[in-house]
């Protein structure tokens, strides 16, 4: 009986498929849900991908869901920083042709605001936060898109630092916020108007922006300059024409405190905070 069932164990491994790594998508969106959403990329984030995918034709788009609590202990927004950093850098070594797309929502948009600084926000403790990511990952970053970001006024009320997009992705960023939205407008009361950026077509325009940016880049690398040059004849030719470079061209936390869920914003694709 021993030797039957060690020959069928032999039998099993030997027949049973290798587990494959996944190849690695054209674009990965790393989306960061908003406060008391459960695990995942919440509602808004699942709108954005979805619509990011039905846009973008035959390119592959992979998905990451930023792990941390989502609470309404927005302090504990530094384990999202800490989690979409790490797989923003690991993501830009083992798939350097990976165009990324950050996004978030509410306290989400938050982390991830953070996430692009190129400095630790003023009264935070270097030792408290991760250390801004290198310059150059920005190179993999094709867009960043925010829906709902706490203004200038709710991270005040919160004691917490302002949300700045930092300077080596603003040129990429769009920051969306639905008129009124208590969150993200600087003079906004409404609550409600937090959850409406799904049906008020922002997550679509943020989405369109995303796919822009994404064919943009693409575009400019495949249209990279040759740099070989004629070799030198006896007797003189005709120039031949050098490929044409074409360049994409630029477009322009620790955490916030109790939001409620899902919510929406209105858009800004300036980079700045939305007012």
């Amino acid at each position: 009986m021993v030797a039957l069932a060690a020959l069928t164990m032999s039998v099993m491994s030997a027949t049973a498929p290798e587990a494959a790594a996944e190849p690695c998508p054209d674009a990965e969106v790393i989306f960061a849900r908003g406060t008391t959403e459960l695990p995942g990329v919440g509602p808004v984030g699942e709108a954005f991908v979805d619509s990011v995918r039905a846009r973008i034709g035959t390119k592959s788009v992979g998905v990451y869901a930023v792990d941390y609590p989502a609470t309404t202990a927005f302090s504990t927004a530094i384990q999202g920083i800490a989690d979409a950093r790490n797989h923003i850098l690991a993501t830009a070594a083992s798939c350097p042709d990976t165009k990324m797309v950050l996004g978030g929502f509410s306290q989400g948009a938050a982390v991830m605001g953070f996430v692009t600084a190129s400095v630790v926000p003023d009264g935070v403790a270097p030792l408290d936060i991760p250390t801004p990511m290198p310059p150059e990952i920005a190179d993999h970053v094709a867009a960043v898109v925010l829906f709902g970001k706490p203004s200038t006024r709710f991270m005040k009320a919160i004691n917490d630092p302002d949300v700045v997009v930092g300077p080596n992705y603003t040129a990429k960023a769009s920051e969306l916020c639905v008129d009124n939205d208590l969150v993200c407008d600087a003079h906004g009361r409404s609550f409600s108007a937090h959850n409406q950026y799904v049906e008020l077509g922002l997550v679509d325009q943020g989405a369109v922006f995303a796919v822009q940016r994404l064919q943009a880049s693409w575009t400019a690398d495949e249209a990279e300059p040759s740099t070989s040059t004629p070799e030198a004849l006896s007797a003189p030719v005709q120039a031949v024409a050098q490929p044409q470079h074409t360049e994409s061209t630029a477009e322009t936390l620790p955490g916030p405190a109790p939001l409620p869920g899902p919510a929406t914003f209105t858009q800004t694709s300036s980079g700045a905070p939305a007012a």
